[in-house]
């Protein structure tokens, strides 16, 4: 799919967003694959992200590496496009995606990782933080972009700027639903109790299994039985 991306110049500038050469690269490489409604989630994505890590006391460049930040993302769906669609969760066929572009550009291995593990973990809430600042202050960014995670952190007037310069485009709903067809196409692309698992039964109700964790250890084939507290409905 090729993007129609409006141009965004004065508001790049407006915003401070970052303009060295590998940032300029991970910007046309998002703009070029992605529809609009997912490249404007990851450019609000690192704007939420670096004033959220501002706002939590951390100094960009000191506290965490801000060009990485800002190429995880905006490079962060790219396995929710065709560019990098295989047969992998979306997020690792992402963050496989992004490694990929550093590395052809001669990024040092240690800064590809960070990109790659921020990427990887970007729906793993409770666990991303642990993998270093740019993994944690690129999820808490992204998080806030569609869950409103640490909206508190955000000024309601910054909020309506960067609303104002790359809308919504309803990406809350537009975006799962990218996720939940690739599933549907292949369902190798997810395990029954993942993220992408989820939005594949939200989307296809009357097609994707709703298969619960009993359902699994049953048919796991061990003969355990439930123990503990009433066992319950399996719906």
């Amino acid at each position: 799919m090729t993007a129609h991306v409006t141009d965004d110049t004065a508001a790049r500038a407006e915003f401070g967003v970052p303009t060295t050469e590998l940032a300029v690269a991970a910007d046309a490489l998002a703009a070029s694959v992605s529809p609009d409604f997912t490249y404007h989630h990851c450019v609000r994505s690192y704007l939420f992200a670096r004033e959220i890590a501002a706002a939590s006391g951390l100094r960009a460049d000191i506290d965490y590496d801000d060009e990485l930040v800002y190429v995880a993302c905006l490079l962060h769906d790219l396995g929710a496009t065709e560019f990098a669609d295989t047969d992998q969760r979306f997020e690792v066929d992402g963050a496989d995606a992004a490694a990929e572009f550093l590395t052809a550009r001669g990024v040092d291995p240690a800064r590809v990782k960070q990109v790659w593990d921020a990427i990887a973990l970007h729906t793993s809430d409770g666990i991303a933080h642990r993998f270093g600042p740019v993994a944690a202050v690129a999820q808490q960014g992204i998080a806030t972009d569609i869950m409103g995670a640490f909206r508190d952190r955000l000024t309601p007037e910054f909020a309506a700027r960067v609303h104002a310069a790359w809308p919504r485009l309803d990406v809350g709903y537009a975006l799962p639903a990218v996720i939940a067809a690739q599933v549907h196409a292949n369902p190798a692309k997810s395990s029954p109790m993942n993220f992408a698992s989820h939005l594949h039964r939200l989307y296809y109700p009357g097609e994707a299994p709703a298969l619960t964790w009993f359902d699994l250890v049953e048919a796991a084939g061990w003969g355990d039985k439930p123990v503990g507290p009433d066992r319950p409905s399996r719906r």
